[in-house]
C-alpha cells in the first residue's frame, strides 16, 4: 500500500543527502503515518492511515468544535 495521508494526500519528498565533500546521494523522506480507527456516520468502524500531523490538526478542531457547543 502507498505511503500516503489517506485524509490530505501527503506522500513521499525526494531530496539528497550532501556530505562535507558535497557528494549527493538521494533520499526519501516518508511522511509520519499512524494507523487510527475512525467511525463513520453509519457506524461502521474503519482503520485508516493518517499523517501525524494531519491528526494533531483534526484533534485541535474537534476540541474547539466541543468548546463551541459548551
Amino acid at each position: 500500500m502507498a505511503r500516503r495521508c489517506q485524509v490530505t494526500g501527503k506522500g513521499p519528498l525526494v531530496g539528497y543527502n550532501v556530505s562535507h565533500a558535497h557528494n549527493k546521494t538521494k533520499k526519501r523522506q516518508l511522511p509520519n503515518l499512524r494507523t487510527v480507527r475512525v467511525t463513520l456516520e453509519d457506524g461502521t468502524r474503519k482503520k485508516i492511515k493518517v499523517a501525524a500531523s494531519t491528526l494533531r490538526t483534526m484533534r485541535k478542531k474537534a476540541a474547539e468544535a466541543q468548546a463551541d457547543l459548551a
